[in-house]
Parts: C-alpha cells; sequence; structure tokens
C-alpha cells in the first residue's frame, strides 16, 4: 500500500525573494504543512489528543528553485519511528522533477507534561499501517 501523501500548490508572489524564486523559509514551511496535513489523515480515526510533534531537525537539498505560478507537488511519507523519534521525507516537485529533498527529525511530546514520549504502539499503527 502507498503510505505517500500529495499536496498540489501554485507558487504566489509572497512566497518568491529578490532573486526571483521561492524563498528558502517558504520550502520549510511547505515541508511542516505536508507533515500537520498528512498526520491529520493519519490520525483521523485515533484520539491522540494527549501527544504532539516537535521537530529536531530539518535537513533539507535545494536541487532546483520553483518560480512564480509553477504548479508543484508535495508529497511526504513517514521513515522509520523508534525511541521518542520519527522520520519523514518529503520531496517538492515540478513536472515530476524533484526540486527539494527534506528529512525531519520529529520527537514526540506529552501534550500536558510537555516532556519526551516514547512512540506509542497506536501512533506506530497509524503512522505505519501496522495492525495490532
Amino acid at each position: 500500500m502507498d503510505r505517500r501523501f500529495y499536496l498540489e500548490h501554485t507558487v504566489i508572489q509572497d512566497e518568491i525573494d529578490a532573486l526571483g524564486h521561492v524563498n528558502n523559509v517558504c520550502y520549510i514551511q511547505w515541508v511542516q504543512n505536508a507533515a500537520e496535513k498528512h498526520w491529520a489523515v493519519l490520525s483521523k480515526d485515533h484520539t491522540f489528543e494527549n501527544y504532539v510533534w516537535v521537530v529536531l531537525r530539518h535537513e533539507i537539498d535545494y536541487i532546483a528553485s520553483a518560480k512564480l505560478d509553477d504548479k508543484i507537488t508535495i508529497r511526504t511519507w513517514v521513515g522509520e519511528s523508534y525511541g521518542v523519534k520519527s522520520e519523514r521525507f518529503v520531496e517538492i516537485l515540478k513536472d515530476g522533477q524533484i526540486l527539494v529533498k527534506a528529512t525531519t527529525t520529529w520527537c514526540l511530546l506529552d501534550k500536558k507534561k510537555m516532556k519526551v514520549v516514547r512512540v506509542p504502539f497506536e501512533v506506530l499503527e497509524a503512522v505505519n499501517g501496522i495492525e495490532g
């Protein structure tokens, strides 16, 4: 089963920098948005209100630039989840060509205590499609 999640986006003027292409901060925002929207889909049949994901690390490779009015696809999927961490991959594409590749390490927190918590089995089930 394909566990990837896709978003479509058209580049707007506010995302363009002085060099005439998308500002690098926008790519990171797209990475974050894709993760949040994908998590909403993965967790829709569960009650995970006691948990919140926070970013520990973004690693991003800028391969080519997007420009005004470009239609891009943002593709994301969850990698390995272990201990208190989960990795997520994002690719931003234009016409099937990868513009940006990102890997983000996320950490799970207990929302009330704001303390790190081991990723519980029910969350692993949701992100990795594991059946109990």
